[in-house]
């Protein structure tokens, strides 16, 4: 067996008086594909920049194989300094690197590489530091939360530029479909120790759950009973997911209904809107829309949201998704068109609740308003401990400052005191961002309970399957077409997911049927080859050259019979290395072979 690009060994880490890593190990060799997961603040982030080499352990060692490349994508990238996105990523190269890919990427990513970085928004920072980390063909990528802030077509191109690179991949994400088609292996953070599961994402779940009941069997023999209540806190283990499968029964029931009221088109009937009783109808919005500097946002859209229902709202950055949420719940005004909203409505918005959040009041004062230990959930009375373990948290965190909590955990500092607030309609804008796994369980378990309506703009695949009864996407220049059914569904009967704004922008302004106006461009669209693929082409024969010297390199060396007695760890590289270099030059002339097949069929 070669030996691993990167090996941490027993990882000790203290950070005041919490030992956050235990003993940790993470081994990462040519091509791995490995998911690193755990609950917000169990140190993922911290073991992933000691991998970097970012941060120097209490105890333990690193390994990195000489000559081995490796590259970290931070949670919160740093542009300064540089004075536009494209000189921030060529600055990752190094000598030797092709400067053409970096622009490549960074078109990909939807940059032109001339943005100042002063003026970036989060998600284009996200994109730009992406370019850097991918631009050199790294043999380790070190991938920190790469979906954050990303819409779904900048998510689906990394899915893709992922899963054709040939280096090693470590990734932490809570995006949980973006797991299953990336990992093959995943290494569990959990009370400072790791576990390594060699399957990939889809199976990991029920192997935690397993290995959890196992541990709560030990514990209940040796009369642990505080071990069994901590692993149910974080976990819920098994009776939640059961719980989940009413729940999911329950789902599928409305989505039935809301495909009968909406049809399989996604065609709105409105005529019955007036006839509802009262508390039925939540919202409906008829031939709305709106502009902005004479570019239209929404235009000619209609629905009703009936009570219960889940509906949530996609669209690429850009889109207008904001805007149309806030017309849909009253606060935007439309241009022309009439927003109807139900009788009786109390809304909650979760985004006012976490922008009211004070880093220095403490997580107890901040669900009970410093008004004591109990708070009022709706028409019940909690002590403010016990409502605190509802949400993942351990008593002893009820004095902890907001300004010390994990992102993750304000998520769900967030979720509770929103959730205690009287309401019978959700506002949920972003709500996936910076939760762990474990709190988008508790997130869906919630909204499976809750007993009203729910408008949710998200970006997460997983989690609009698992929650929406319908689909609101952007078609484009301004128009909005409503599925019925989660993300899957929406893109079995729309026959595509959602595609980046530009791509957009090719419809036609003036009404049109969806036929005309989306097959027509497609229809007058002549093939031709991107500049990536024209400069592959042009690059490509030289590559393999140099590969075919570097082969035949190591093959003299391999050669020499005393290597293996005198200098075995030098055998076992190089061994490694030969197999390394004969597949890229096998995936290069293939590639190649591709180009020029392309070449010659367009210039015919």
């Amino acid at each position: 067996m070669p030996p691993p690009l990167l090996h941490l060994r027993d990882i000790r880490l203290r950070l005041g008086t919490t030992q956050l890593l235990d003993g940790a190990e993470l081994m990462v060799g040519a091509g791995d594909r490995l998911a690193l997961v755990g609950r917000n603040g169990s140190g993922k982030s911290t073991l992933l920049k000691i991998a970097a080499g970012m941060i120097e352990p209490d105890g333990g060692t690193r390994f990195l194989q000489p000559g081995a490349t490796l590259r970290y994508l931070p949670q919160e990238p740093d542009l300064s300094g540089f004075a536009t996105t494209g000189a921030f990523v060529e600055a990752g190269l190094a000598p030797g690197d092709d400067p053409h890919r970096a622009r490549v990427l960074l078109e990909g990513l939807g940059l032109t590489g001339e943005e100042e970085p002063a003026r970036l928004s989060g998600g284009e920072a996200r994109r730009a530091a992406l370019a850097r980390v991918l631009a050199p063909r790294p043999d380790i990528l070190l991938l920190d939360e790469p979906t954050n802030h990303l819409d779904l077509p900048a998510i689906e191109w990394l899915e893709a530029e992922l899963a054709a690179t040939r280096g090693a991949l470590v990734l932490i994400s809570h995006d949980r479909r973006f797991l299953e088609r990336l990992s093959r292996a995943m290494v569990w953070l959990d009370r400072g120790t790791t576990r390594r599961l060699e399957e990939g994402f889809a199976g990991f779940e029920a192997w935690r759950d397993r290995v959890l009941e196992e541990e709560e069997a030990e514990a209940h023999k040796l009369a642990r009973k505080i071990v069994r209540e901590e692993h149910w806190l974080r976990y819920g283990v098994t009776a939640r997911r059961k719980r989940n499968v009413r729940r999911l029964a329950g789902l599928q029931e409305l989505r039935k209904r809301r495909k009968e009221r909406i049809g399989p088109a996604g065609t709105v009937r409105m005529a019955a809107a007036e006839a509802d009783g009262s508390g039925t109808l939540v919202v409906a919005a008829e031939s709305i829309a709106k502009s902005f500097g004479g570019t239209p946002v929404v235009r000619d859209f209609s629905t009703r949201i009936i009570r219960g229902d889940r509906t949530g709202i996609v669209g690429p950055n850009g889109a207008g998704k904001t805007t149309l949420l806030k017309m849909l719940t009253g606060a935007l005004a439309p241009d022309t068109g009439t927003v109807t909203l139900g009788t009786n409505l109390q809304m909650v918005t979760l985004d006012q609740m976490r922008a009211g959040l004070d880093p220095l009041t403490t997580l107890s004062d901040a669900l009970t308003g410093g008004r004591g230990d109990q708070i009022r959930v709706g028409t019940e009375t909690k002590h403010v401990v016990g409502y605190m373990k509802e949400f993942l948290f351990v008593p002893e965190q009820a004095r902890t400052p907001v300004g010390h909590l994990s992102g993750g955990e304000r998520g769900r500092l967030m979720l509770a005191r929103a959730l205690a607030q009287p309401s019978n309609l959700l506002v949920l804008d972003e709500p996936t961002n910076d939760l762990d796994l474990e709190t988008l369980d508790l997130l869906q378990e919630l909204l499976g309970d809750y007993q009203g309506t729910v408008i949710v703009v998200s970006h997460d695949r997983d989690f609009l399957d698992r929650v929406a009864t319908n689909v609101i996407v952007s078609e484009g220049a301004g128009r909005w077409q409503d599925y019925a059914g989660g993300y899957t569904d929406m893109v079995a009967q729309r026959g595509r997911g959602v595609e980046a704004t530009a791509k957009a922008a090719v419809a036609s302004d003036a009404p049109a049927r969806r036929d005309t106006v989306e097959d027509a461009p497609r229809a007058a669209a002549k093939p031709k080859m991107s500049f990536k693929d024209k400069h592959a082409l042009e690059t490509l024969p030289a590559r393999i050259a140099q590969l075919e010297k570097e082969i035949a390199a190591l093959q003299g060396q391999l050669a020499d019979p005393a290597l293996y007695t005198r200098d075995p760890p030098g055998f076992a590289a190089r061994t490694s290395l030969l197999g390394k270099k004969q597949a890229e030059r096998d995936a290069a002339e293939e590639e190649w072979l591709r180009l020029e097949l392309l070449r010659e069929e367009l210039e015919a």
